[in-house]
């Protein structure tokens, strides 16, 4: 087995990053509709991006392994990574242009999203391997899935816990879900999965696809099921400004509960206070909690 070439990190965050265009309007527009946003914020974005912006913010250590182009995107999401201690050593930059999403938000938080990503904005399969680059725990968004798929199965030979970003059901999340340890869904996964559109019993339809299973059920919290049961986590009550990002800053945390053996539901109690207070604000990556704010959300 070679030596490691460098100290582990808590996490090892491997998936989809791009600009996000967060504009806020009074409705989304309709067909040949031109209307004025009332706001504009851009920041970096991406489910497996702005979890390792969480598990930096939260405390613990973070390396982004993803896609950028070779522009001016690719250059501020790099900057913005590294700002919060995030490590970029293992990011492919290529050709193709750093994918951009195009937000746009109402004023009760509810949101639309339309991006574009090239085909070729892939990061080859061979690009990390947790021999050279440890980490504690592994998250994977199911957007590089075949970088993803040998990372977990390296990950399990080696004893690292895995987790999936499982957003939307798609080739790669219907790839990985049942290849990791904790599949974390969100409400439109398990239900498109399912076919269900009750909480419980979509969460019972994933049953035997990872020891651990969570479905995130935005302001109904969070369902979820250990090898004993099933349990149910409420929502923090908040106000939501914009619910971008709340599911990435979710994951992040949750990723570094496993990576620093927190009981599941302090884990699951934690990682939903993230995902509340990024709501309170504008923008996915801005809005991303610190340590403190989620310590005194959880009574700490």
């Amino acid at each position: 087995m070679p030596a490691h070439t460098s100290s582990p990190v808590d996490v090892l965050c491997v998936g989809y990053a791009c600009v996000d265009l967060n504009f806020t309007g009074a409705h989304h527009p309709g067909a040949d509709e031109k209307m004025r946003a009332t706001s504009l914020q851009t920041c970096g974005g991406g489910p497996a991006a702005n979890a390792a912006i969480a598990v930096a913010r939260l405390g613990g250590s973070a390396r982004f392994c993803g896609y950028l182009g070779k522009d001016a995107f690719g250059d501020s999401h790099i900057a913005e990574l590294q700002a919060d201690g995030v490590l970029t050593n293992k990011v492919y930059r290529g050709d193709a242009p750093t994918p951009v999403a195009s937000v746009i938000t109402k004023p009760d938080g509810a949101r639309s999203i339309i991006d574009y990503r090239s085909p070729s904005a892939l990061v080859p399969d061979d690009a990390i391997t947790l021999l050279a680059f440890p980490a504690k725990a592994l998250l994977v968004d199911g957007h590089q899935p075949l970088l993803s798929l040998k990372l977990i199965e390296e990950a399990t030979a080696l004893g690292i816990p895995t987790i999936l970003d499982a957003g939307s059901v798609n080739d790669g999340t219907s790839i990985l879900y049942n290849k990791v340890d904790y599949l974390i869904t969100s409400e439109k996964f398990a239900r498109d999965f399912s076919g269900e559109d009750d909480p419980r019993t979509a969460l019972a339809a994933l049953d035997g696809a990872a020891p651990f299973i969570a479905c995130t059920w935005g302001a109904d919290g969070v369902y979820w099921q250990d090898q004993y049961d099933q349990h149910h986590t409420s929502a923090f009550d908040v106000e939501a400004v914009d619910t971008n990002g709340a599911g990435d800053a979710f994951h992040g945390a949750f990723a570094l509960g496993v990576a620093q053996a927190l009981r599941i539901k302090e884990n699951i109690r934690r990682s939903s206070a993230a995902g509340a207070l990024t709501c309170l604000k504008q923008g996915a990556r801005t809005a991303i909690p610190f340590s403190e704010a989620v310590d005194r959300l959880c009574g700490l």
